[in-house]
């Protein structure tokens, strides 16, 4: 039941990027700096700490970067439905904690 339901309400949701932005300019480049600086480091020295920090670094800011510029929105449904799928999940849930639940 939690499964289906999270599922249903997992699948009414919209996901959307807006413009890269990196303060007040387009910053797309400026992100991939580190990562490129850190894999140059890396072919020239494979165990350079400082390549592989920077590497791990831009790494964090690229996802970072692409998870700061998301936009979700729930899409429109009838009531019924959003019912629907808020039932099946808190009552998945709930049979779920009191299958966990210690048999006292």
């Amino acid at each position: 039941m939690a499964a289906s339901g999270g599922y249903l309400i997992l699948n009414q949701v919209h996901v959307t990027t807006s413009f890269w932005r990196f303060g007040q300019y387009g910053g797309f480049g400026l992100t991939l700096l580190p990562l490129l600086a850190g894999i140059a480091f890396l072919f020239y020295n494979g165990k350079s700490v400082v390549g592989w920090l920077l590497t791990i670094v831009g790494v964090v800011i690229v996802l970072a970067s692409v998870l700061m510029n998301m936009d979700m929105y729930f899409r429109q449904t009838t009531l019924f439905n959003t019912i629907v799928m808020l039932g099946l999940l808190f009552g998945g849930l709930g049979l779920i904690a009191r299958s966990l639940r210690s048999a006292a």
